[in-house]
């Protein structure tokens, strides 16, 4: 029997790139970390942004560390919905072609950022020994099932395998909620 995998809900979030970093918070600003988050060198940050989306805005949008090569604005449905953006795509983080864009108003400056909203795909980090006790592969996608009085199966959950990964199942904060998760509950998969 393989371990149980720990739920990592995610909430609305934004990764920026070094230069926008720069435009939104000043000239070599560098993120300052508050929280480390379940994957190794992934931290929350105490930097937070305005999303300007074509309805509303979202203000105090946290930012997650490290930089990034791109930005990248991560929502649920309703985010999208109440900022004006519409049913925005789901997936893989990086996967950013065709994606719509947005604005992040900073303390010192504005970013209009030309695509990069996404709602990210489920997915599961695992380490290469993890994959290998759960017998998948990087890419692979797998069912999540949660029991519980709102009990359901998360279906199309994307393995993502690398030696510097922790085994954590990470899902959209709506999502979550829909199927009564919590923070570090756990998890199994089936193949």
């Amino acid at each position: 029997m393989s371990k149980k995998i720990p739920v990592g809900l995610s909430n609305k979030h934004v990764h920026l790139s070094q230069k926008d970093v720069d435009i939104l918070f000043g000239e070599g600003h560098q993120l300052t970390p508050i929280k480390d988050l379940g994957q190794p060198g992934q931290y929350a940050c105490d930097e937070k942004v305005d999303l300007v989306g074509p309805k509303r805005t979202i203000s105090g949008v946290r930012v997650l560390g490290p930089v990034r090569k791109v930005s990248q604005v991560e929502l649920s449905f309703s985010d999208g919905i109440t900022l004006g953006l519409g049913d925005i795509p789901v997936r893989d983080s990086g996967m950013l072609e065709g994606t719509p864009g947005i604005k992040l108003v900073g303390p010192k400056g504005e970013v209009e950022m030309p695509n990069g909203v996404i709602a990210a795909s489920r997915h599961i980090h695992m380490h290469t020994s993890d994959a290998a006790e759960y017998g998948v592969k990087d890419k692979d996608l797998v069912k999540v099932p949660v029991e519980g009085q709102r009990g359901l199966v998360f279906d199309n959950v994307l393995v993502r395998v690398h030696d510097t990964y922790a085994l954590e199942f990470h899902v959209d904060i709506e999502e979550g909620n829909a199927a009564g998760l919590k923070n570090g509950q756990l998890v199994d998969l089936i193949k």
